[in-house]
């Protein structure tokens, strides 16, 4: 089999690359480890930028995210029982919006059936070679006989665990990593909202969270040790933790109810560089992890995908270089700005184990700021809904 670009992973980015591609006449296979069921499964983050929206829409999958989507014009940002608003539309002119990561997934995926895209699930034993030679190819196992792919340019969208990273040799690859000291501890409860706008919340006792995924369907966190399993919280726990962490009058009000899923993710901040390895383009968490206090993970990937698709169209209908051999240079700037500003909320609103009462006075300081300070919140605020591309 021969196609123009192999995309190795069938999340949300890989997905998304494929059908802006289709757009442009490209033709791509997407291989995928996992059933469909499996990926659709997946419980993740669902604040857009404006950005990844405007994507979504240029892949022609944005009718049901814009119709269904919760439009996000600010967020409230707590310390104990002291809250106050970030108004972005008020601050950038932009907003963000609140769309599963599911919900993405699933458009993209019955855009690709639709169109007769080829995406074939349940591989095994995915090689890549000859990435830095002008004729690369994929091999991979399906059903016990082994298969071939030649192509032109391969596109890693597998994830952090996947095997596209790992291909770039470790002569060549460098790697950033800071894994902090705890983990959120998150359900999805089919109650409603406690606020129409994201609750971050800093406390004595923690950090926590109050979001959503439309307006019966809920999802909270708290900040947990890394040891803690989900077996080991009951609801009841969990709501009487959160109760404690918010401001009292949004505890008041919270509805609580069974919860319908609950997991611990533990936090991390990874890079790795470069992004591009000869014909090999990596997107998303294959090449770069963010903690998810700021929003970033998914969009991140959003913006590698905004610059290897154009890069790709130059590539293929232009016969330009110039889009794919500064891919990695300019993906990586805006990544390690995600990285930053990521790293910045997390700092600001969690508890750290090794604290000491100075960091603490220095932490309430700079919420302090954060309230009283126009600049301060205008830097948040623009962060928050995305930067250009």
């Amino acid at each position: 089999m021969r196609t123009q670009v192999v995309i190795v992973g069938g999340g949300p980015s890989g997905m998304l690359l494929g059908q802006l591609l289709f757009r442009q006449g490209i033709e791509t296979v997407v291989l995928e480890r996992r059933s469909k069921a499996h990926v659709l499964s997946r419980i993740r983050a669902g604040i857009l930028e404006s950005g990844f929206c405007r994507l979504m829409r240029e892949a022609g999958v944005g009718e049901r995210m814009d119709r269904e989507g919760f439009v996000h014009e600010g967020t409230v940002i707590s310390r104990n029982d002291d809250e106050f608003g970030i108004d972005f539309r008020a601050l950038t002119g932009e907003t963000v919006l609140v769309y599963g990561q599911t919900e993405v997934t699933r458009d993209l995926y019955a855009a690709r059936e639709a169109t007769g895209g080829a995406i074939v699930h349940g591989v095994e034993g995915v090689q890549i070679h000859g990435a830095d030679s002008d004729r690369p190819h994929v091999t991979y196992v399906l059903d016990g006989t082994e298969h071939r792919i030649d192509c032109d340019v391969i596109a890693g969208c597998d994830g952090f665990h996947g095997i596209t990273r790992q291909t770039i040799p470790g002569t060549v690859r460098r790697e950033y990593e800071k894994v902090y000291p705890f983990g959120w501890l998150g359900i999805l409860s089919e109650t409603p909202p406690v606020h129409d706008e994201l609750i971050y919340a800093s406390s004595d006792r923690g950090f926590a969270l109050c979001s959503m995924r439309n307006a019966h369907l809920s999802r909270y966190y708290v900040q947990c040790p890394l040891a803690d399993r989900p077996e080991d919280w009951s609801d009841a726990a969990f709501w009487t933790e959160l109760k404690s962490r918010i401001p009292a009058r949004h505890a008041e009000a919270l509805v609580t109810g069974p919860s319908i899923e609950k997991s611990i993710a533990p936090l991390r901040s990874f890079v790795s560089e470069p992004m591009r390895w000869g014909r090999l383009f990596l997107c998303g968490d294959a090449a770069h992890i963010v903690p998810p206090t700021g929003a970033k993970g998914l969009n991140t990937a959003a913006s590698d995908v905004h610059y290897l698709y154009h890069g790709l169209v130059a590539h293929f209908r232009d016969g330009e270089s110039e889009g794919l051999d500064r891919y990695s240079e300019t993906a990586l700037a805006r990544v390690w700005k995600a990285e930053r500003f990521s790293w910045s909320m997390t700092t600001l609103l969690h508890h750290f184990p090794d604290q000491t009462a100075f960091d603490l006075r220095i932490q309430a300081a700079e919420l302090d700021y954060l309230a009283s300070s126009r600049a301060a919140q205008e830097a948040l605020a623009q962060n928050y809904v995305g930067l250009p591309y």
